[in-house]
Parts: C-alpha cells; structure tokens; sequence
C-alpha cells in the first residue's frame, strides 16, 4: 500500500490511461500528499532451474503439461518476445522499449514452478462527477486522520474464516513483489468464477511503466498461520494448499495506466484491478471459486461514508513489524480522504497494516447480513496507522465486467 502524511508519504499497495475507453481508465491523483507504493521487493529475480514455460493450462490432457493456446504464442511473436526465451530468463528483461504497457497488451505465460516456498517467502511488500450518493458531501471532502486500528491476526486456518483472501506474487525491476487479494464472483460464471481482485499497482507499474511479470494467485497461502522459521522447510502444498493460479489476464483502469505512480498519491483513486486465473497444474477442471469454495460478490454503488457502520480491511502485511507470512484485520468505521477534488473521494480507516497488505480486499456487511467487498488497499502513511481505498464505481464496474465478458463462452 502506498503511504501518506501531510507533506506525507503514502505507502502504495502496488501497480496509463488509454483514451479509447473512459470506463476503463487509469487514475491520477494528484494531491498535496506524498504517496509511496506498498507493494513488495525482495531483490530475487531468479526463475527456478527446473522450471517449464507456457501460457495458459488447457487441463485437458490431465497430465500436468502446460500447452500454449496460438493466439497467446502468436500474440508473443506479435511483441518479439520468444515462448524459450522468456522462460529460460528473458523476462527479466525490463528496457522500457520491451516493457509491454498498453491496457491490451498484458501477457504472462505461466512459468512453471517458479513460484516455489522460497520464492514467496521472500517477495517483498508493490467518472468525475457527484452520484447520489455523493449528496452527503463526499467529493472534495476529507475527514480527520483516524485513530490507528490494530491489526488483529486472522486464526487458522485462514480458509475457515476468510476463504476468499490470498496473495498475488509478481515480477517487478525492483525483484519479486507481493500483494494481497481476494476471490470475487463472476457474473459470467455463477459459482464458478476465476477472478481475483487486487490492487492497480499490484499489475501494473503505472505511469512510468507497463505490466508486471509472472503475475500469479496464492488463495489462503500459509493456510495453517506457520511462522516464518516453520516456513523455512514447509512444502509449496503447505505453503499453497489450494494451488498456485496465474493471470491469463488482467485489467485495471486506464487512469491508473496514465497517471499511477509509486509517490504522490497518483491514481489512488481508480487503484484497482482484476485478474482472470487459471490453475498452474490444470487442476480437475474446478474454478478457482469451486476450488476454495466462496467468492464475494462487488459492490459498484457502495454507500456514502456517512452511511457506512464498518469496513473490514484483510490482507497480509509484509513491512515491519510485520513479515508477510500471516493474515491480519482491521475493522473501523471510515472516514473520507479525498487527494484531487475532482477524483472521487476515497474510504479511510484506522489500521496498522503495512506494506503488502496492499490489494487486499474491503469488506461491508449489509443490512441484510451478506459481505460485499467495497473497496481495497491502496494507500497508508510511511509510518503506518491508516489505510485508504478507492471507492467503487462506474470505472471499476467497467473493469470487472470487461474481464467477464471476455471470458463469458469459455
């Protein structure tokens, strides 16, 4: 998450806006506030030795292979990037001319077992206008700065009581990155989705650069809460009971491509993305959804601030005093942040969350019982105490169903 103070700096929680689609734009946010990007860095950009290439698993053949749809190969040749190649290493390239940045551009072939134990372990925390539910003064506004939340760990095992949360690793210029994410419902797929919602600067580096590499799902990972000296000799089936899912493809908003940035706040308003999964193994033909056995349903018309009893922020914070390997929460009542008038204003809450808790999904429990997710982690103060998120709605919308459409006959 990217941080904030006055003449702050904002901790992102990680990830240009592409004029062709206004629904599907990347924000900007420009503020008296200094925000830095929460995501993660641990310095390691080696793939394992014995790992094999592909771009997506069919699962078809039941024997583990991983097969490379044409359209994907082709789409690689399209780019110059070579399927070998880029297994054997050549991701690692970053010069800016080959770092694919276009909001139809996202490629990541899966490579397989690259996401080991060590690997994970060692991943580093990376429409303006008023709707009715503005009429309580949102826009422009911005309440004071919350009282800190502690964090409060999740108990083991975390599939029993936050069956939706995961962490998303990734492939930055800094090293491998980490961020948290949560399973959601697919209108296209009733029970059966493959989507994850996580955090714009946890896919894409936004302004300054393209789309991450490598990106890939871990839901409940370290399920059973190990420490992090129990971690050293765990099995990757302990480390990721429900499997390592990669993105076939992902979205997040074109202002977050034009504008988004590591400081400043930039695009901290419209900090979100989905990404489609699809299981590393080919798995037994299960979503991801039927594989963990829940999924949360969006809300794009989240209620005012005012109106809200409570959020519920979860994800795995990876900065001190905390390492990365455990799930926490934080529940308050939220305040309003707002960076640029003319953004919408933003949810705020206490919490001492850090770093690589960023993308980690915002949860509120209606009237009716039912927990919709309303926002996630983007932004907290270097110093840690709060968090904000960006609060759902036309262009957030536009994002999740894009992916669902484009995955609706499949």
């Amino acid at each position: 998450m990217r941080s904030t103070r006055p003449s702050f700096s904002v901790r992102r929680e990680r990830g240009a806006r592409r004029r062709t689609s206004p629904v599907l734009a990347a924000v900007a946010l420009g503020s008296a506030l200094a925000l830095t990007a929460t995501a993660c860095n641990s310095g390691d950009t080696k793939a394992d030795g014995q790992a094999s290439a592909a771009a997506t698993d069919t699962g078809s053949s039941g024997d583990g292979k991983i097969k490379i749809p044409d359209d994907i190969r082709d789409k690689l040749k399209e780019h110059g990037i070579d399927i070998d190649k880029w297994k054997n290493g050549a991701w690692k390239n970053w010069d800016k001319d080959d770092w694919l940045r276009e909001a139809d551009d996202f490629i990541n072939p899966i490579i397989k077992g690259l996401w080991n134990p060590d690997r994970m372990r060692d991943a580093d925390d990376p429409d303006k206008g008023v709707d009715d539910n503005d009429l309580s003064g949102d826009q422009g506004v911005t309440d004071p700065t919350p009282a800190p939340v502690d964090a409060k760990a999740v108990a083991p095992t975390y599939h029993a009581n936050a069956a939706t949360a995961g962490k998303v690793f990734f492939d930055s210029p800094e090293g491998t990155m980490v961020c948290s994410a949560t399973v959601v419902e697919d209108p296209a797929h009733p029970g059966k989705s493959n989507l994850v919602w996580t955090a714009g600067h946890c896919v894409h580096a936004g302004k300054n650069g393209g789309w991450y590499r490598n990106i890939a799902f871990v839901p409940s990972y370290n399920d059973s809460g190990k420490t992090a000296a129990q971690l050293q000799n765990a099995t990757r089936e302990e480390v990721a009971p429900y499997g390592v899912w990669w993105g076939d493809w992902a979205q997040t908003s074109d202002q977050w491509i034009e504008q988004g940035g590591e400081t400043g706040g930039n695009g901290a308003s419209y900090d979100y993305a989905v990404i489609h999964v699809t299981p590393e193994k080919g798995g037994n033909g299960k979503s991801l959804e039927e594989t963990v056995g829940s999924a949360l349903p969006v809300n794009f018309n989240a209620p005012a601030v005012p109106k809200v009893a409570g959020i519920t922020a979860t994800g795995y914070p990876a900065a001190a005093p905390f390492d990365g390997q455990k799930l926490y929460q934080c529940t308050d009542k939220p305040g309003r942040l707002s960076i640029n008038a003319s953004d919408p204003t933003m949810y705020r809450i206490g919490c001492t969350m850090t770093g690589g808790s960023s993308g980690g999904g915002w949860v509120e429990t209606g009237s009716d019982g039912k927990p919709t997710l309303v926002s996630n982690t983007s932004i907290g103060p270097v110093s840690s105490g709060w968090l904000a998120g960006p609060r759902l709605g036309d262009v957030a919308k536009g994002v999740y169903d894009s992916v669902s459409k484009k995955f609706a006959g499949r």
